[in-house]
């Protein structure tokens, strides 16, 4: 079987929707909502682009399920029905030739910078920005009733989207947010039954997933973001990852994507890790395969895969089922298609280095220069694989200078 062959097969999952092919545009924040959380007509223009490419999943970018608690001012919230017209249409213009549409679902936790009136962890652990002075503040612990509400919180913004016609979500537990904070013991000193032991700091994933599937039945697919680890020391451990996988696929989650990394360490944009890592194909490489041994369970795995030929060998080595690729669909639009056409053998992300090394070892500028592409295409706009760093940066910059001391 060819390399384009192998990435064009069909996968069913478990609760037994079928998806078209094996890549998946795996989530990027489009920061470009209206006010209030609605979805623009920008980001709608965005995927109705991409779904013309013919991906066989587009996985949105997080989409908040608390008004009050915003990884970024231009997040699309969803709480209520306000903006389920807004969703059909996304939803209608992402699937009209074919892929599907599954919504990522994030609480940013002690993630939310401080325009938020007040923000929320499992513990009063701050996070850690040098080089972004006054950005975040010290979280307040969540109380037990607190919990449980967050807990009906994603399972109602689950359900919302299925009423919207979207095929599919995604709980948001990696790269530090809410989930991937409850997980790692650095961020989580809880000692009731959310803290302690992996059991008790996997129990608030396990709990929104159970919540969502009695919402939206046995047939709607629900997957999970998770890191492999964070890459810090006295945090999430590939081994405690491997066991959260494990109870993951035991209460039936549909797919589990692997990505890496926190704020503080960007092992998910190739940063934080060892030049070896980040020149070879697939950062995760290595952790997919130790999952594979550990569940059967459909496996998605994100960051670095640039060639067609070391996508397909990966499925075809059963080390995973399905290709994410994310920073690249910024700038190419149609990637599936043309991937599958023959007409790409080879994807790269942008250059994002301003040359200012407090500002490139962070996370941030990755997001940033890909963020202003995605708003081009929400504008009609062709993306600029040449587009400044420096100057998105100090439009980012700009941009949140009053969260900033």
């Amino acid at each position: 079987m060819t390399a384009i062959a192998t990435l064009q097969q069909s996968f069913t999952l478990p609760c037994g929707v079928t998806i078209p092919n094996r890549i998946v545009k795996s989530a990027m924040s489009e920061n470009n909502a209206d006010e209030g959380g609605r979805p623009s007509e920008r980001i709608i223009k965005l995927y109705e682009t991409w779904g013309k490419g013919e991906t066989g999943i587009l996985i949105s970018g997080n989409v908040m399920v608390d008004s009050h608690a915003l990884g970024e001012e231009g997040n699309v919230i969803v709480e209520d029905e306000r903006y389920l017209a807004e969703l059909s249409r996304w939803a209608e213009a992402a699937q009209a030739h074919g892929s599907h549409l599954w919504m990522q679902i994030n609480h940013p936790g002690r993630q939310a910078p401080s325009f938020n009136k007040e923000v929320v962890s499992p513990s009063d652990v701050e996070l850690p920005m040098p080089g972004l002075k006054g950005m975040f503040r010290k979280p307040r612990p969540l109380s037990e009733a607190e919990i449980w509400e967050l807990i009906e919180a994603f399972g109602r913004t689950a359900l919302l989207a299925k009423k919207a016609g979207w095929k599919g979500v995604q709980i948001h537990g990696a790269h530090g947010y809410l989930v991937s904070q409850f997980l790692s013991p650095r961020t989580n000193l809880r000692t009731d039954q959310w803290g302690g032991s992996i059991e008790n700091r996997a129990r608030f994933a396990l709990e929104i997933y159970r919540n969502m599937r009695a919402k939206v039945g046995a047939g709607f697919p629900i997957g999970i973001k998770i890191n492999s680890a964070d890459f810090q020391r006295g945090a999430f451990t590939e081994e405690e990852s491997l066991q959260v996988i494990r109870m993951l696929a035991d209460e039936g989650m549909d797919m589990i994507e692997v990505s890496g990394g926190t704020y503080e360490r960007a092992a998910m944009m190739g940063r934080s890790q060892k030049r070896s890592t980040q020149e070879r194909e697939a950062y995760f490489a290595e952790f997919i395969v130790k999952a594979r041994a550990v569940t059967n369970a459909p496996l998605l795995l994100t960051g670095g895969f640039r060639t067609v030929e070391v996508m397909a060998k990966a499925i075809e080595n059963k080390e995973l089922d399905f290709i994410g690729i994310a920073r690249p669909f910024a700038i190419y639009p149609y990637l599936t298609k043309e991937i599958l056409a023959g007409k790409i053998t080879e994807t790269r992300s942008g250059n994002v280095n301003t040359g200012i090394k407090a500002i490139d070892r962070i996370g941030f500028m990755d997001i940033a220069w890909h963020t202003e592409n995605m708003r081009r295409m929400g504008l009609g706009k062709k993306p600029k694989p040449n587009l400044s760093p420096l100057r998105v940066f100090m439009k980012f910059a700009w941009e949140n200078r009053k969260n900033m001391g």
